[in-house]
């Protein structure tokens, strides 16, 4: 029977890097993927006929220009359009606008506070600078603290001299922002509400963390580490939604000889003898292959898709401890005209970019009590963009698809699952907020998707729904992602192997967890990967 060289558990866009770069070093990669088209997270969808929607991720920035030139996805269809700034309303009827361009930026804050327009200078360069030291990071595989092996010790001395090249002051500043919470963080610089929770929602996006939480600073310039065309912290959409990334990289990987079979669902990992020999489908077919990688999520690899007898005691008791919890959702919704929101300018560019309702940090902590409470957020932070201002390739003429990703949703309800009345309540609350601000939005009204962490974790596999595959705390990061003496892409099995967002450097469609894998499986395997480009640097 045929033994495949690599066998990739998950068709998501890290599980189609991987999978990119083994074949074209050489291998006979299979890629099986449990639902009947490949994506994972990144896919677009017809749900209602004419409307093309990005299901669960729906903004493109993270993800890694070297992957794009590597794989020639561009010339697999791949094109991201920057969209043009984005806006936060206010309670009072005004709103806070953000453009592209720096200056305009700093002449809109003016408009609020000239003290905070000043400080917005100091901001961007303190926050640029953190983004230097940490995204050279981002595809080098973390080093193992613990070993005496030379290329440990090179990147922990690598660290190091990075470390060492900050001035004592820089030093103490990259600590503090490491571990201190957004809200603190932007109380340094600013003093308007609404200018601080413009910056704070970059710090809750998809984490079950609140704006004065502390680590939350961390995960602001997670997001900031991105580009489009060059363009640093730029934002876009993959024209045709963001299933476009994962299309391309499927068209990618089959051009080079790849075979993905969907509707291939993984009931557990082969092991024999303490290594991987292949998968057992969930029909009962098994495949075989030389190794198995999987991009599914630390706690779905390792307590579902490994017997517990396979695996050492205190490993299972990390990844049981591996924080993981599912904190939104989503609402996507087919509209037969474009919404008003009287606050803006008719044909503003805010239009073409993401917006908020959310004015203020206190309003973003509050949303957080009540998912500490065990319920979908009252009056819940959205993140709205409708991606037809720029992509007419989306919906009908005319008509448009707007996209809401949405904080705070629980795993759970009061403890219990989610319910079809549940999820409709929580729908409510999005379409509620929006209609405040939107005169005859609910009118507008064709068809709606609600994605609660129930639905997303059923269709996409991430546990509880968290789309980062775990929070991006200090704790839960570099080699301790996902558990310390397993940073490195590998586990205690052999022939095993992660390449999901639960391993360095995390989540987001980024790419890199994916590519950083298949460097060190072809390290293990003795293959060159000169087709595989160093980061660069971007910032």
């Amino acid at each position: 029977m045929k033994a495949w060289d690599a066998i990739v558990i998950g068709g998501g866009h890290n599980g189609l890097v991987n999978a990119c770069y083994l074949q074209r070093a050489g291998l006979n990669v299979l890629v099986v993927e449990k639902n009947d088209w490949v994506g994972g997270a990144a896919t677009s969808r017809e749900l209602t006929p004419g409307f093309l929607y990005s299901n669960c991720s729906y903004v493109c920035s993270l993800f890694r220009p070297e992957i794009m030139r590597d794989l020639e996805l561009p010339r697999f269809g791949l094109q991201v359009i920057s969209y043009e700034g984005g806006a936060v309303f206010t309670r009072d009827g005004d709103y806070l606008a953000n453009y592209r361009d720096h200056d305009a930026h700093r002449r809109e804050f003016a408009r609020f506070s000239r003290r905070d327009a000043e400080a917005y200078d100091r901001y961007s360069r303190d926050v640029t600078r953190q983004c230097r030291f940490i995204q050279p990071l981002l595809m080098r595989t973390a080093p193992d603290p613990t070993s005496f092996k030379p290329r440990d010790l090179g990147e922990l001395l690598y660290l190091g001299r990075k470390f060492a090249g900050l001035s004592a002051e820089e030093m103490a500043l990259t600590l503090r922002f490491w571990t201190m919470s957004i809200s603190d963080f932007l109380d340094e610089y600013f003093e308007t509400d609404v200018i601080k929770a413009n910056f704070a929602l970059s710090g809750i996006i998809g984490t079950a963390l609140g704006p004065m939480s502390p680590g939350t600073a961390y995960v602001l310039l997670h997001h900031y580490m991105g580009e489009v065309d060059g363009s640093v912290g730029a934002w876009g959409y993959a024209r045709g939604g963001m299933g476009a990334v994962t299309k391309a990289l499927a068209a990618s990987f089959e051009a080079s000889g790849g075979i993905i079979r969907t509707g291939a669902e993984v009931d557990r990992v082969l092991i024999r003898n303490g290594k991987a020999k292949g998968v057992v489908l969930a029909g009962g077919e098994e495949v075989y292959g030389k190794l198995v990688v999987s991009n599914a999520d630390v706690k779905r690899t390792f307590l579902k898709l490994v017997e517990e007898k396979e695996l050492p005691d205190t490993y299972l008791r990390r990844v049981r401890n591996f924080k993981i919890r599912g904190s939104s959702g989503k609402v996507n919704i087919a509209l037969d005209s474009l919404p008003e929101f009287p606050a803006l300018p008719k044909d503003s560019p805010v239009y073409r970019a993401d917006m908020h309702f959310t004015d203020s940090i206190e309003r973003m902590e509050r949303a957080y009590d009540d998912w500490k409470a065990g319920r979908w957020s009252a009056d819940p932070f959205l993140d709205m963009v409708i991606p037809t201002t720029l992509d007419p390739t989306m919906a009908p003429p005319g008509k448009h698809f707007m996209s809401c990703f949405v904080q705070y949703a629980p795993p759970k309800i009061d403890g219990r699952d989610w319910t079809d009345a549940d999820r409709d309540g929580f729908a409510e609350s999005v379409i509620a907020q929006i209609a405040e601000y939107s005169p005859g939005f609910r009118d507008r009204i064709v068809h709606m998707e609600v994605r609660t962490p129930r639905e997303i974790e059923a269709e996409v596999g991430l546990t509880e729904g968290n789309i980062f595959q775990g929070e991006l705390t200090f704790d839960q990061l570099l080699f301790n992602r996902p558990v310390p003496g397993y940073a490195q892409y590998r586990s205690p099995i052999g022939g095993l192997y992660m390449c999901g967002s639960s391993t360095h450097p995390g989540g987001g469609v980024m790419g890199a967890p994916g590519r950083n894998a298949a460097a060190e499986i072809l390290r293990d395997l003795a293959k060159p990967t000169l087709h595989m480009s160093p980061a660069h640097d971007v910032i």
